[in-house]
């Protein structure tokens, strides 16, 4: 697999495929690299971004140069032998330093390309995270509601585009291979992935509570548009959450909170009732958790089958995630693991140009044969 990305999208789709086994080189600007590479602190002692290392691991990385013939002519030898090329280019820029995607289908048979774009293939206009949130109803939905529009605090809609990719990459591969000698045509193995089309589709039941009421969605903080109780609250120490899906866990939150009263409202006993009055209900649970530590009513709600859990911070998280796995933070961090992990590691995150060598004395390499 070719990886012509950078940035965020396009390097997470490359790096959940290196997880899966595929073979990722990672072509890079001589001298520069990947953006991200520049975008910290922090940086671990060998130089590279916390924000590289993220989503660069399983990879080997080629220096190269799309305007320069003898790199462009490396390039092209690299395609003629990889099964998948990845990039998120304005439109043109590629085809004007002669790496045709079209062309370059019909030339490779069993080449499949992937084509991560911000707003389509006739847009110019560059693809950034912010933006998209901005323009795709999400941030008019996060926050607190008397406050502004907010912006959710991981570039969601670059990881949500790149698992997309991941996914029609790997669905069109699964294609390729039932369609055997007969193959694919050029543009069945185009695969093509927005991260306006990937945020919009993302609004999933927000998007049809507009479709279906014919309202304009609103910002509900840490609450839920559709379901009561289902929010965060303040316990004696610290916030947790509460996640009543279902009117059977509703009544047994309510007996694990000492709040029998309310577990035998009948104008609470649906989801719909406990809606009408989330403000007398939201208050009485507000009231009761603030009494004892986050733990005792965790333990207490955990035991009947209530969904709930603390806020954690990010290192808890990680840490807990890290535990499961069997990681140390350290080894984690060289690995370039995030929390969220499946797959096997081969490699560390790699150097800008690490492999370039290699790669122009032998053509295309993997991991298994020395790469």
């Amino acid at each position: 697999m070719l990886d012509l990305s950078r940035v965020l999208a396009g390097p997470l789709c490359s790096m959940i495929l290196g997880d899966l086994g595929a073979s990722v080189l990672k072509v890079e600007r001589p001298g520069v690299g990947d953006e991200t590479r520049g975008w910290g602190p922090p940086f671990a002692e060998d130089g590279q971004s916390a924000y590289f290392r993220s989503i660069n691991r399983n990879k080997l990385s080629l220096a190269a140069n799309f305007a320069d013939p003898a790199d462009r002519e490396l390039l092209l030898r690299l395609i003629a032998g990889a099964d998948i090329v990845v990039e998120n280019f304005l439109p043109g820029t590629l085809a004007r330093n002669g790496l045709d995607a079209d062309s370059l289908l019909v030339d490779f048979p069993r080449l499949i390309w992937c084509t991560i774009s911000g707003f389509g293939l006739h847009s110019e206009r560059p693809g950034y995270d912010f933006v998209v949130q901005a323009e795709s109803g999400w941030m008019a939905i996060t926050g607190e509601p008397a406050g502004t529009p907010m912006k959710h605090g991981v570039a969601l809609v670059d990881v949500i585009t790149g698992k997309d990719a991941a996914i029609g990459l790997l669905a069109v591969l699964a294609a390729r291979e039932r369609a055997g000698a007969a193959g694919l045509a050029p543009a069945e193995r185009r695969v093509h992935v927005t991260l306006q089309a990937s945020a919009v589709s993302a609004l999933v039941n927000v998007a049809q509570n507009g479709l279906v009421s014919g309202q304009p969605s609103r910002r509900w903080g840490n609450a839920h548009a559709n379901l009561v109780p289902y929010q965060l609250f303040m316990a004696a120490d610290r916030a947790l959450v509460i996640a009543v899906g279902n009117d059977g866990q509703w009544v047994a939150a309510a007996r694990a909170l000492d709040l029998g009263d309310l577990a035998d409202d009948a104008e609470l006993a649906t989801n719909a009732g406990r809606l009408a009055q989330r403000d007398r209900v939201v208050a009485r649970l507000a009231e009761q958790l603030a009494t004892h530590p986050a733990e005792h009513w965790i333990a207490r709600l955990d035991r009947v089958g209530v969904p709930c859990g603390l806020v954690r911070t990010v290192q808890e998280a990680v840490a807990a995630r890290l535990h499961e796995e069997d990681f140390s933070v350290t080894e984690a961090a060289r690995l370039g693991l995030p929390p969220l992990w499946n797959g096997a590691v081969r490699l560390g995150p790699p150097q800008c140009g690490e492999h370039t060598v290699t790669v122009r004395e032998k053509g295309w390499v993997s991991f298994e044969n020395g790469g």
